[in-house]
């Protein structure tokens, strides 16, 4: 027991990955208007329940919610959610934990590749129900600016950096859109239009905060 105490204090992690990146803002991060995309005035994003979003201001360092709207009047719901001292907490904000804690089922998930011009990226893509309408989700997660698309491997990467005496950052990058009259496939492909224009209209550095170097490219 001595020394399995000894080992689990020497393996804490002594310094934050996030003290040697140069600091950032969420907000000014992420352009008001992009590609065919601006910020749609008119529609205020899905607001946490209280007691979420006191567990949400608690582990992250920054939030980001906003709803843009294209030329054709199609909406995407934007929110991202950065923690610069990142543990097991990521969970907090995860869809699948999120959206069932507000009385909204997860009808269905599934892990999948998303294709882009600056590399593929693993994201996972569900599909909540809201009333009579549904509200197809994709989101990935990056930790220590790396993305992984499970559970399995993103706890392996939290377990490198706790060797390496490194507490990791961590993000969340989650879109979606509600509808009555769209299929779950055009929801999607709309959901790969925004994520398009978003990361053409980033400098590769402001790009790799959100997707670090993705595979491919």
């Amino acid at each position: 027991m001595i020394i399995a105490s000894g080992l689990a204090v020497a393996m804490k992690p002594t310094q934050k990955l996030a003290d040697h990146k140069a600091k950032f803002s969420l907000e000014t991060l992420i352009p008001k208007q992009f590609g065919v995309w601006r910020i749609d005035g008119t529609h205020v994003p899905v607001i946490a329940d209280p007691k979420q979003m006191a567990e949400i201001k608690k582990y992250y360092s920054q939030t980001l919610a906003r709803s843009y709207i294209n030329d054709v009047g199609q909406r995407v719901m934007l929110s991202i959610a950065y923690g610069s001292d990142q543990s097991d907490m990521m969970q907090v904000h995860r869809p699948e934990v999120c959206y069932p804690a507000q009385g909204l089922p997860i009808l269905w998930g599934q892990t999948s590749m998303l294709s882009t011009a600056f590399g593929d990226i693993p994201v996972q893509k569900l599909v909540a129900s809201r009333s009579s309408m549904i509200e197809p989700i994709t989101y990935w997660i990056t930790v220590g600016g790396e993305v992984n698309g499970s559970d399995f491997i993103r706890k392996l990467d939290k377990l490198k950096f706790t060797f390496t005496g490194v507490l990791p950052d961590g993000l969340l990058f989650r879109i979606s859109t509600i509808s009555s009259a769209l299929e779950e496939s055009e929801s999607f492909s709309i959901q790969e239009h925004f994520i398009d224009n978003l990361l053409a209209s980033l400098t590769q550095e402001n790009r790799e905060r959100l997707i670090g170097k993705a595979k491919g490219k």
